[in-house]
């Protein structure tokens, strides 16, 4: 499957208003479902909490959910659909690499809260997913599921690889000088959306959301590298026979991004155990 014009869509609807994740702690709770008889219930132990100690939230709870925000609770039996598409995408991917399945037991949070359409923000925008001091990722419009369609899907990769390395950075830092490679490049606060998807390249940037801060910038590599199937052409390889300044410019923030790919790419493996570039092989593999 190639990649098509979906990035402006993700991630300009991720976040407009609010940041992506929350640095306030988050109380860690695993729960035991109390002998449920119901086979989705049962199907979560099983496959989550008891082989990951993950518990997938699934029914409406308010404290899940700001409650300025506007939600729909997902459809019960779209759940198990969504769960195997992210055991495909998300959690298989790590497990068949060397080190892969010691890391994801020891980093998934412990939730993951599935809600059924976006996060509908008051001043009119939206967010794709959240996550919360490592504890807790919250996933969005489960109820909108079509695998058949290449936008939902990769909506939800940039969502879930985007908010997953948010985890990684919290818990291990961002690599040493990443900050320098492009200081320049960030946006203030609350104008990242200004920027097209060209512009921010530009800068050195995956995508104008990259722009916003640090970790932001961090996290949008990591899901790019995973998910997009023309990362190297689209953000890595120079364009040849540059003939304006725009291509210029291209090429420059093609070498910045270049610089941080490197930097993530031996961070990820020296603090992980993972080789980044093998989760990525089998993701693309499915697509």
């Amino acid at each position: 499957m190639k990649s098509i014009q979906y990035k402006a869509l993700i991630f300009l609807m991720m976040v407009l208003a609010s940041a992506c994740y929350q640095e306030d702690p988050v109380e860690k709770e695993i729960t035991q479902a109390e002998a449920s008889t119901d086979p989705l219930d049962q199907l979560i132990q099983t496959r989550f909490l008891d082989e990951y100690g993950v518990a997938v939230r699934y029914r409406y709870v308010d404290r899940y959910v700001d409650p300025t925000k506007r939600v729909t609770p997902p459809r019960k039996e779209l759940v198990e659909p969504v769960l195997d598409f992210l055991t495909r995408f998300w959690i298989e991917p790590y497990i068949q690499v060397e080190n892969g399945e010691e890391f994801f037991k020891n980093h998934v949070p412990a939730e993951v809260i599935l809600i059924g359409s976006f996060i509908f923000n008051d001043d009119g925008t939206v967010t794709l997913g959240t996550a919360d001091s490592g504890a807790r990722i919250t996933l969005t419009e489960i109820n909108n599921i079509d695998e058949e369609d290449p936008d939902w899907i990769f909506r939800q990769l940039g969502t879930i690889y985007h908010e997953f390395a948010h985890i990684i950075h919290q818990r291990y830092n961002l690599p040493a000088n990443f900050q320098q490679i492009s200081p320049q490049g960030y946006t203030s606060p609350g104008s990242w959306f200004n920027l097209t998807e060209d512009e921010a390249l530009r800068r050195g940037f995956v995508s104008p959301y990259g722009t916003s801060s640090f970790n932001e910038d961090y996290a949008e590599i990591v899901a790019h590298i995973l998910f997009e199937p023309d990362f190297y052409e689209l953000y890595i390889n120079e364009e040849e026979d540059c003939s304006d300044i725009a291509c210029v410019e291209r090429n420059e923030g093609k070498a910045l991004i270049r610089s941080k790919y490197n930097m993530i790419i031996d961070h990820y493996e020296q603090s992980t155990g993972v080789d980044l570039l093998e989760v990525r092989e089998i993701i693309q593999a499915r697509l």
